[in-house]
């Protein structure tokens, strides 16, 4: 099922802010960045989608959601931020820039609406983000040199089907559901899986801060969930 009429160009747009331009990002940051500081990047994206909700789609902001997005950036922090962190200004740069791509097109794709069926719309943002990733990769990489071992296909096939085919799908069917706010939120629980998956298989130990950030982390999406029913609107000049 091919777009039709604007669906042409806004699924370019969204193409490029969901897919290419946040993964081109998200790479660019990662490779000079500790892990915890590009995730604290990442923690800012609620409050980043909060504002821009409350001028785009005309959603409240509340004082609730705010605070709430503040005190989950704050349990971030305590999970995944270490005192021989070091900052790079281009690696700092890329994952603010990505934060702000992938805000833009959250609730781009929720003013626009989804005009297909998810894995259709989906299908047309995955495409549009690989070409755009394509081009930009032959103008300033060229193609690869090193050959595939069997290895790579095994990690590329379950990053391409699992980890962005099947969690894209996912993703824009909530986004379609649920508030863009409350949206946002649920990204805050990505370090929370990941230190959770370092304790069940490698056996990592949690320390005590690690545990007060989880409880901080889940406390803040249930507090901004709730706030949805009860807003309490925070007025701005």
């Amino acid at each position: 099922m091919l777009p039709r009429g604007a669906w042409w160009w806004k699924s370019w747009v969204l193409g490029i802010l969901n897919i290419a331009a946040f993964f081109a990002l998200l790479f660019i940051a990662a490779y000079p960045l500790p892990g915890g500081v590009a995730a604290i990047m990442g923690g800012i994206q609620p409050l980043v989608i909060a504002l821009l909700a409350s001028r785009v789609l005309h959603q409240r902001l509340t004082g609730r959601v705010v605070i709430a997005g503040a005190t989950g950036l704050f349990g971030v922090c305590l999970i995944v931020l270490q005192a021989q962190a070091r900052l790079d200004a281009i690696g700092l740069l890329a994952a603010i820039d990505g934060t702000l791509s992938m805000a833009s097109g959250i609730v781009l794709t929720k003013k626009w609406g989804q005009p297909a069926p998810p894995l259709t719309t989906t299908a047309w943002q995955l495409i549009a983000g690989g070409l755009s990733l394509l081009l930009l990769m032959l103008v300033i990489e060229g193609l690869p040199v090193a050959p595939l071992t069997p290895l790579n296909v095994v990690g590329y096939t379950y990053l391409s089907v699992i980890g962005t085919a099947f969690a894209y799908v996912m993703w824009f069917r909530g986004i379609a559901q649920l508030a863009a706010s409350t949206t946002a939120f649920l990204g805050l629980l990505s370090p929370v899986v990941a230190i959770h998956l370092g304790w069940i298989i490698a056996g990592e130990n949690l320390t005590s801060m690690q545990i007060a950030g989880i409880v901080i982390v889940l406390s803040s999406i249930s507090v901004a969930i709730v706030s949805r029913r009860t807003p309490l609107v925070l007025r701005s000049c």
